[in-house]
């Protein structure tokens, strides 16, 4: 599905289609472009209307193409990640990526439907002309900058569960491996997004393009902050993820080490009585116990109790139990 919206002397206007004469830098019209789930179609609109060079609009259409920013004649071309809103049910991370042609005097942007960023701004861009007013800089900067704050909630529910799994580790719980490798590869998946997104934000906010202007720089500076301490928290998640599985491995490993030693110490008890036993059950009368041969049993028993308090006295002043 295609949104054309337009601003010109009249205020902010939407329209069927996209007029050639439109995109001229000298028209005084701002155009933003939004396609839904792109089809051949419209990369055909993005070809032969915006004559968008072949290679970004095959990566418009693909998939799935992590953040970068590239700089064709006329116009930027960048992607971008937002956060997954139904990502949470398979993985504790997941984005989907969002397609920016930047031109002079207007803004095309791609995705598959789920970016609440661009629905929000969608909704409320007829009503203010100020949306589109400030230029195609501004109003990429506005979703950019609404991309970015959906992470905080993200990151904020990846520390909670960390935390949770870091209090679970100390019991250790077996299955917990099972959770901390994969909370581990969604982290790594947050990095691989997060680094480069943060490179094509410090991109615009460096001014290294000249559409940027000053008081744009700035804007893309704050953005910048926030994507680099989210993407500074990664390496810390991953480093606290890496020591509460080392810390649960170490539970589990002393737990069995524990039982390792309850068991060598029962079996240790039990072979002189196993001997004593033995030698009982050969029938061989034993003269020097007093009472005679009807007596034996309990002397054999007496005996058999004192070596294994015996033992036990021992083994505890070790520190073995």
């Amino acid at each position: 599905m295609i949104s054309v919206y337009v601003r010109n002397k009249d205020g902010t206007v939407t329209a069927d289609r996209v007029e050639p004469e439109w995109l001229l830098p000298a028209s005084g019209v701002t155009v933003w472009v939004d396609i839904t789930a792109p089809t051949a179609e419209d990369g055909r609109l993005l070809s032969d209307v915006f004559h968008f060079h072949p290679l970004s609009v095959d990566d418009a259409l693909s998939a799935l193409q992590f953040p970068k920013i590239e700089s064709y004649p006329g116009y930027l071309y960048m992607v971008l990640h937002g956060i997954d809103v139904g990502g949470g049910k398979k993985q504790e991370f997941a984005t989907r990526d969002v397609d920016f042609f930047l031109g002079s005097n207007y803004l095309v942007t791609v995705h598959d439907g789920h970016s609440r960023s661009i629905a929000r701004l969608r909704d409320v861009c007829p009503q203010h002309d100020r949306i589109l007013g400030e230029g195609p800089v501004a109003l990429t900067h506005r979703i950019v900058d609404a991309m970015v704050d959906h992470y905080r909630p993200a990151v904020d529910a990846v520390e909670n569960r960390i935390d949770t799994l870091e209090e679970e580790a100390i019991l250790g719980h077996e299955k917990m491996a099972r959770q901390m490798v994969r909370l581990r590869r969604d982290l790594a998946f947050m990095r691989r997004v997060l680094t480069p997104q943060r490179d094509v934000i410090g991109r615009l906010a460096r001014r290294e393009f000249p559409a940027v202007s000053d008081e744009m720089a700035f804007r893309f500076r704050d953005v910048y902050d926030h994507v680099v301490r989210s993407s500074e928290e990664a390496i810390l998640f991953q480093d606290r993820v890496t020591g509460i599985l080392e810390v649960n491995l170490a539970t589990v490993s002393n737990r069995l080490n524990r039982v390792m030693q309850v068991l060598t110490v029962m079996s240790t008890i039990f072979l002189p009585l196993t001997v004593l036993t033995g030698m009982w059950g050969m029938n061989i009368p034993l003269p020097h116990l007093p009472g005679g041969e009807s007596a034996q049993f309990w002397w054999v028993l007496l005996i058999m109790t004192g070596i294994s308090l015996s033992m036990l006295a021992v083994f505890r002043r070790l520190g073995w139990l």
